[in-house]
């Protein structure tokens, strides 16, 4: 099964679409409450503790995770900064030792889609919807047999699934905006798991 999966996979033809795009959504918040021996310290320590879970949190919606926090794991806050382009902070509270705060933080589209392409992290930041569209992120968890299944679903309703790449058991597909509503309510009578993110879809098979 694992040597047709990749005859399929190699064989695969990735389309492309043009027109209007959405951009993928790349700000996140944390709470953080962090104690040191100083309030500097603490502060410093949560601001790291804040960038590393903003950036799991956003790049995990594009990306595969489990890679994604094996890369975290090790790497330097240094690498992290870089990709953040703005960030803000509320409900700061601090005392002697200790510091707490709400900090919203937005990464940069390019420096992180390289970061990761650097890192050897299949990811989809560059992958974008035309507006009459909606893209559709697939784990398939077994392999061909999710993929066939999921094909005969759209076959039978009508719809038209196009292929945009396939990364292993990660697909990204589009479908017409307009199929949104009889698709879902289809994979989900076939046994599958949606969840809408940021008006793309993101769809596993349950067990």
């Amino acid at each position: 099964m694992k040597s047709i999966l990749r005859n399929f996979v190699t064989a695969c033809v990735c389309l492309v679409a043009g027109g209007a795009v959405a951009a993928p959504n790349m700000t996140g918040r944390a709470s953080v409450n962090v104690t040191s021996d100083t309030a500097a310290t603490a502060k410093n320590m949560a601001m790291a503790e804040a960038r590393r879970q903003i950036v799991r949190d956003v790049l995990g919606q594009y990306s595969d995770t489990s890679q994604l926090d094996l890369l975290l794991k090790d790497a330097p806050d240094n690498d992290l900064t870089y990709l953040i382009t703005s960030s803000s902070i509320d409900n700061e509270q601090q005392s002697a030792t200790t510091y707490s705060a709400n900090i919203t933080m937005t990464l940069e589209r390019v420096a992180a889609q390289n970061w990761l392409n650097d890192n050897g992290i299949p990811n989809w930041l560059g992958d974008s919807a035309s507006a009459d569209r909606t893209l559709v992120f697939v784990n398939l968890a077994n392999g061909l047999g999710d993929w066939v299944n999921l094909q005969s679903i759209a076959r039978n309703d009508g719809i038209e699934m196009y292929t945009r790449r396939i990364s292993g058991p990660q697909v990204v597909v589009e479908i017409p905006a307009s199929n949104r509503s009889a698709f879902t309510a289809s994979v989900a009578a076939g046994g599958w798991r949606y969840a809408d993110m940021d008006g793309t879809l993101r769809l596993w098979r349950q067990q």
